[in-house]
């Protein structure tokens, strides 16, 4: 006989409902409650009332939920409901809810349906209810939805034990769920239910590492507040966010006040910190922090030594790296092969064979065997360093099995040693060495091609080659497109067009910025602004990068007003301009001699606190010195000198040619004594400048300083001491000779 699911046990409706369970369940069908036709016993149908078993029926019930058919356990209640005055109550919907989370393949819709159903017609979720669905959910983690019943839960005036939200907590928390996590830590709390140290600790390391440090230093305070014991495990975490987002500062305030309570640090708190002020290049503060570490009683570990010796090598310091692995050394902390690996990738930087050759034979006599990351440090740090043929001779002579790595950089060695040919035969024979080579292989060839200007034998390459997985990607494209824009080869660019379209490649921000410089480069203004039109429109959105070779390119073709405004527009999108950006907006207004929009600039960059690099500092005084302005160009460079800036020979030439230009010969030595004292040699340009002045006559009246000039510019010595006494001397002679015409 037919009979009705669902529904049926709490109306006569005949029609499908949608019930709603908040925002989540407004899609739910709740086909539990449509009309359909059951297998349901027609002898138990027509049994009489007073033959009817209840007992047997919450048996039958709760069978049908074990074995996962909620559908028919559903027909059991209805059954219930025609049959047994006051039946089923929400105890039979519970025991349904509980067996059929019990039984496998749990379906969270029908739960949702039988739960949206007893809202809707009855009987009411009691504080059972809740709790089952919650358990229940949580075991199958479907944590979400766990979530959404919790607050169903709680808006229905039911509170949840502190069990249950203890394992919702720690499922969350493992499955990274870190927002919800946070929010029923807040409903716990709210309950004067605490977690365990475990559970906080693993909720603010998770926050941490979302970047949601503010919040995980909230939740330290909150802890803190309620009298916690908050160990390291609590505030390290926070400590090490800060450092690592470059609030090193904020750290250092949090540090203090941690003091201030009473908290003992360790060394990770230290290391923290050394990691923080190193990655800042604050490196009084990072030796600084080494020393206090001492003076605790704690002493620092591997991992800060190997935190603050990596930063060094980073920033160019590898002396001071390897005085600081001496002294580790000495204070009993051994260097392992990581931080071994990370010195001679340095050295290999700066090309420091010797003390290469030096670093091995220790690693040697350690009892420290090469790795395959040794000799990739040691080769991509040769290849950084352009010593190509030292990176070739490494991996010729290997005593030692490779990976893909490792022979990808030996292929871009070749490569950038004009040996692309030779590169893609050694690339061929890789299998035979029982390596695979991937697209990271193939566009390093490619790029090794484009690199030479063979870009007939590039285009073969990417179109004739069977390619790895799917062939070339993005990358390949990208690479080739990009020699082809410099090159201004119009031919190409349409082949690779087509090649993109015929893969379906779609081109990205880096493929558009291409076609923008190619279009700059041979005039093509107007087409060039059509295509970035284009991408504000439709997409990809313009970056940084994109926005500064538009901008460069209107500038080299003398269009600084349309560069004015294509400016003011990308910042009016919200894409920022950076250091560079103002360098090329900078050094077009000087040239044409924009003061306004000089100043704008300055003012602009001074607000949005981007530092001037040498690139701008040398525009200004470029600026300086073409007006004659030659005492305020000095002390802009001394400036630079206050503010860190390197200088380099092209800020030097440009004040010496301003010089030569009004015969400061005497300022010119001085000048050449400050060049002594910064390490910057003249070069040809500087030679160029000197016979130039000789040829136009400008020091016909100082014979005697000519010579001077000539004696000081071509005697230059590498080293500072003899050239700074040489610079002496001739100054005095000059002073001397000066001195004698003026007799």
């Amino acid at each position: 006989m037919s009979q009705k699911l669902y529904c049926c046990a709490f109306s006569s409706l005949s029609t499908r409902k949608k019930l709603s369970f908040m925002s989540s369940l407004n899609t739910i069908s709740t086909s539990c409650l449509a009309v359909v036709d059951t297998d349901f016993s027609s002898d138990d149908s027509a049994a009489a009332p007073e033959s009817i078993n209840y007992s047997e029926l919450q048996q039958r019930m709760q069978s049908h939920a074990n074995s996962g058919s909620i559908s028919k356990a559903l027909e059991v209640l209805n059954f219930v409901k025609e049959n047994v005055p006051g039946k089923p109550s929400v105890y039979d919907y519970n025991a349904l809810l509980r067996c059929y989370f019990r039984s496998t393949g749990v379906a969270v819709g029908e739960v949702l349906e039988v739960y949206a159903g007893m809202k809707k017609f009855g009987p009411n979720p009691n504080l059972l209810t809740y709790n089952t669905i919650l358990h229940g959910m949580v075991f199958i983690e479907r944590l979400e939805n766990a979530v959404l019943i919790l607050k169903e839960m709680i808006s229905s005036g039911f509170l949840p034990s502190y069990t249950i939200l203890l394992k919702l907590l720690k499922k969350l928390l493992k499955l990274g769920r870190v927002v919800e996590a946070d929010w029923v830590l807040e409903i716990m709390w709210s309950l004067n239910c605490n977690p365990s140290q475990h559970c906080l600790s693993a909720l603010i390391q998770s926050l941490c590492k979302a970047g949601m440090v503010q919040r995980a230093y909230s939740v330290f305070s909150a802890i803190s507040g309620k009298g916690y014991f908050c160990g390291g495990l609590l505030y390290n975490p926070i400590l090490w966010a800060l450092c690592k987002s470059e609030q090193v500062y904020a750290a250092l305030s949090f540090f203090g006040f941690l003091e201030k309570k009473g908290y003992g640090h360790s060394v990770y708190s230290y290391a923290s910190l050394a990691y923080g002020f190193s990655k800042g290049r604050l490196w009084d503060e990072a030796f600084c922090c080494l020393g206090k570490i001492g003076s605790t009683g704690c002493k620092p570990n591997l991992v800060t030594y190997t935190v603050v010796i990596k930063f060094l090598c980073d920033d160019g310091k590898v002396d001071e790296a390897l005085s600081l692995l001496g002294q580790m050394e000495e204070e009993g902390c051994k260097a392992d092969l990581v931080l071994y690996n990370i010195i001679l990738r340095g050295l290999c930087h700066e090309g420091k064979v010797s003390e290469i050759v030096y670093l091995l034979r220790v690693m040697d006599q350690k009892g420290l065997s090469p790795d395959k990351y040794t000799h990739a440090a040691l080769a991509g740090g040769m290849l950084k360093s352009g010593r190509v043929d030292v990176c070739c001779e490494l991996f010729l002579s290997r005593s030692y099995s490779v990976d893909d790595v490792v022979y990808n950089i030996y292929l871009h060695s070749m490569c950038l040693s004009g040996r692309s040919r030779e590169a893609l035969c050694a690339m061929l024979r890789m299998t035979d060495k029982g390596l695979r080579p991937n697209n990271v292989s193939y566009n390093i060839i490619l790029k090794g091609l484009c690199m030479e200007k063979d870009m007939d034998k590039a285009l073969k390459f990417l179109v004739g080659f069977t390619w790895p997985n799917n062939g070339p990607d993005l990358i390949s494209f990208n690479t080739i497109l990009s020699a082809a824009c410099k090159l201004g080869n119009s031919s190409i660019i349409q082949q690779i067009m087509l090649q993109m379209e015929d893969k379906s490649v779609q081109f990205d921000v880096v493929s558009f910025t291409c076609l923008i410089q190619y279009y700059c480069s041979i005039g093509k203004i107007r087409d060039c602004l059509k295509l970035v039109h284009f991408m504000m429109n439709t997409g990809p959105r313009p970056n940084t990068i994109a926005f500064n070779t538009l901008l460069a390119g209107l500038c080299k073709n003398k269009l600084l007003g349309v560069a004015e405004k294509v400016f003011y527009t990308f910042v009016g999108i919200g894409v920022l301009p950076d250091t560079t950006t103002y360098n090329i907006m900078i050094r077009a207004s000087i040239k044409e001699g924009n003061d306004s929009l000089l100043y704008e600039l300055s003012r602009d960059m001074n607000i949005r606190k981007l530092k001037p690099d040498i690139g701008i500092f040398g525009c200004f005084i470029y600026s300086l010195c073409k007006r004659g302005k030659i005492s305020v160009a000095i002390r802009l460079r001394n400036q630079f000198q206050e503010n860190g800036i390197p200088l380099n020979i092209f800020v030097y030439n440009t004040i010496m040619k301003a010089m030569f230009l009004r015969g400061m010969f005497w300022e010119i030595l001085s000048l050449l004594k400050d060049m002594a004292m910064d390490g910057c040699e003249p070069n040809e340009g500087s030679f160029d400048m000197l016979r130039q002045a000789k040829m136009n006559g400008w020091m016909r009246s100082f014979p005697r300083a000519v010579r001077i000039l000539e004696f000081v510019m071509c005697g230059y010595s590498s080293r500072y001491s003899s050239t700074h006494r040489m610079v002496d001397e001739a100054a005095f002679q000059l002073k001397k000779n000066k001195e004698g015409n003026v007799g």
